[in-house]
């Protein structure tokens, strides 16, 4: 839907514009003509109503700087995104709003997404959202894991990353590093009646919340590459959700391009609970609740 609206943006842009511009380009000079031919004895009066432009152009006179302004604004600075889905908990939760930095990692142009100014490139850690591969209609939002050229390992709930060898490189990259994680409590988040193990994950010196399933399978089920781990291509970057026993990520359906970047993700601006029993009389889509506890900037 954000494609669609940011698609609907442009062109009503473009047409609100396009009307107002031509309108004082060509026909308003043509009105000052006509007025300025008419006798001394025609009342002012009627000279303004010569002078009126139309309804149209008046409405889009009106329109062009707003939209014009929205578009910019959310094309190339921020745009606001909501947390649909479990994914990415316990650092992002359903009934989040986001803002997404959409020059982080390049300036680009509104819907043909091409890249016309270089900024940046996404770090290990970072929250970002990105269109989906297999259907880049739709957005997400997870977590960098493997930077191109890194190795990437998961197996048994617990991650492994070989960097890619690099001149600055802080990290050994000849071998694989283990993630480390520490238990912080278990029980105080559950997906479908089984109780979450939530631990704080040391991502190469990134420090972020994680949680997993202790009864679920760790194996991923990506096919192109051997079971549980994956050489990620330059130009690609893997990402996995946060809850990891409940993201469909870089796992099971391979890589983002680059191209497919969004920007990332960096404040919660507000945050609705939806806590309401199917047989409550208001429903269940009306927020129950507002976490002001959330709202705050995006830590890793």
């Amino acid at each position: 839907m954000a494609a669609y609206f940011e698609l609907i943006l442009v062109i009503a842009t473009l047409v609100t514009g396009l009307v107002w511009g031509v309108d004082r380009m060509v026909f308003l000079p043509k009105r000052r003509l006509v007025v300025a031919g008419l006798p001394d004895v025609i009342e002012e009066e009627a000279r303004n109503a010569v002078l009126q432009e139309s309804a149209l152009v008046e409405n889009c006179r009106g329109i062009f700087p707003v939209i014009a302004f929205v578009l910019i604004l959310r094309s190339f600075f921020y745009e606001p995104f909501q947390i649909p889905s479990g994914s990415m908990r316990s650092t992002l939760l359903v009934g989040d709003f986001i803002l997404v930095e959409k020059f982080a990692y390049g300036v680009k142009l509104p819907v043909l997404r091409d890249k016309i100014i270089e900024v940046g490139l996404p770090e290990r850690g970072d929250v970002v959202v990105f269109k989906y591969p297999p259907e880049p209609t739709l957005d997400y939002i997870k977590r960098v894991i493997g930077l191109p050229g890194d190795t990437i390992r998961y197996r048994n709930k617990r991650l492994s990353i070989k960097p890619a060898c690099v001149a600055d490189n802080s990290v050994a990259c000849d071998k694989f590093v283990q993630v480390t994680i520490d238990i912080i409590s278990s029980g105080d988040f559950v997906d479908d009646g089984y109780p979450l193990s939530q631990a704080n994950e040391d991502l190469l010196g990134i420090n972020h919340e994680i949680l997993f399933n202790p009864a679920a399978s760790g194996q991923s089920r990506y096919p192109n590459a051997p079971r549980g781990e994956w050489l990620v291509p330059q130009g690609h970057y893997f990402m996995m959700g946060d809850n990891r026993d409940n993201s469909l990520d870089s796992r099971f359906w391979g890589f983002v391009p680059e191209r497919n970047l969004v920007g990332k993700a960096v404040f919660i601006w507000t945050s609705f609970e939806f806590e309401r029993a199917p047989s409550d009389w208001i429903p269940t889509w009306v927020p129950s609740g507002i976490r002001t506890e959330r709202l705050g900037p995006i830590g890793q």
